[in-house]
């Protein structure tokens, strides 16, 4: 290796070691900022529309983030509706947890060799010290509901801004750029945009779509508060792989709970599995379609990447922003080959969708 190729390579491995370390400490800065420009991209169209229609820039830009608000509000609203009904079965959910809790404890008991005193005692030394602490548990929780507030707060105006100042902000990029790429990165710009929002309106639609197969088929199977169920493993598809996996334990978990029979969480069961291969086969082609071209390598390694990074949040934002990123580095000439590594190469693969039209013609 040359002096020159070595020297790069440096500079690009403290260029990656610095980036890590601004994204881990100005996390509680970045992650509402990350946020507010996907769904400012999201709103862009509906501005754009009100200011086509006489309706003033500020004005266009209030309302579509009213929007924005309202629809959150519903979705709240319909959560705890739902969650309200569940703690009206508080008691009997209770007696449920407590009766599988003791078979639990006698099952030990008979396969283990450890009495059910033994256990009681064990159970209890350890509660002491939760209980010694479940002030400080409220406290986190107080604190971790008011940081949610702020930072949703913080999201809300910076998407307003955001919309507001949009030209100037492509202006200053453009500004920043050589004059051979002005018109490559103001394509990169608007194809970046035009990913981002098929992505988010798509996962929005099919997550409605979730919404309305899981309904049906929890309340098919018979579990209680199946719609809570379902907006729960709708809601968590928007973390890739592990999200409406997770929904369906946790509805599992619940039926459990609530007494079902082995044959309902076999319909649990059959009915995740069936909503996936709906999902995956006919959802996902139809309505989110192929935006985010990034490959299944790299599709894992972000999100693994970004719930270090920034946890939850970061599981979130993996997707969308490798799919800008890519765009800008096909869009730049020495940045090409990474575009490549991270994305997929077509093929003339035909999904479920494409087979069922070929075959009507």
């Amino acid at each position: 290796m040359n002096e020159q190729a070595f020297t790069k390579t440096i500079k690009i491995l403290l260029f990656s070691v610095l980036l890590v370390v601004i994204l881990v400490y100005a996390k509680p800065f970045l992650v509402p900022v990350a946020f507010a420009a996907l769904f400012s991209m999201l709103l862009l169209p509906l501005s754009m529309k009100l200011e086509s229609l006489g309706i003033t820039k500020g004005l266009a830009i209030f309302f579509s983030v009213l929007f924005f608000v309202l629809m959150i509000a519903v979705l709240v609203y319909v959560v705890a509706w739902q969650v309200s009904d569940v703690s009206k079965n508080k008691n009997e959910i209770e007696k449920r947890i407590d009766e599988k809790l003791q078979e639990f404890k006698e099952y030990v008991a008979r396969n283990f060799d450890i009495s059910l005193q033994k256990q009681n005692e064990i159970i209890q030394s350890e509660a002491q010290p939760a209980n010694g602490n479940a002030a400080i548990t409220i406290t986190g929780l107080l604190s971790s509901a008011g940081s949610f507030i702020a930072h949703l707060t913080l999201t809300i105006v910076y998407i307003f801004l955001f919309l507001y100042y949009r030209m100037h902000l492509k202006k200053f990029i453009l500004m920043l750029t050589p004059a051979p790429n002005k018109k490559s990165i103001q394509s990169a710009i608007e194809e970046a945009r035009t990913v981002a929002q098929k992505y988010i309106t798509g996962l929005a639609a099919m997550i409605v779509c979730l919404w309305v197969m899981y309904s049906i088929g929890f309340s098919i199977v018979g579990v209680r508060s199946a719609v809570l169920f379902a907006i729960l493993c709708g809601l968590l598809e928007i973390v890739p792989f592990v999200g409406n996996l997770t929904g369906s334990i946790i509805a599992i978990i619940a039926v459990v709970m609530q007494g079902g029979s082995a044959s309902m969480i076999l319909g649990v069961v059959v009915t995740y599995a069936t909503v996936q291969f709906l999902q995956t086969y006919i959802l996902e082609p139809l309505v989110v379609g192929k935006g985010v071209s990034i490959n299944p390598l790299f599709t894992i390694a972000g999100i693994v990447a970004g719930e270090l990074v920034w946890g939850i949040p970061g599981m979130i934002l993996a997707i969308p922003f490798l799919g800008i990123t890519k765009i800008f580095c096909d869009h730049i000439e020495p940045l090409k080959p990474y575009g490549f590594l991270i994305g997929q190469e077509r093929k003339s693969r035909r999904s479920v969708v494409d087979k069922v039209k070929r075959w009507t013609k």
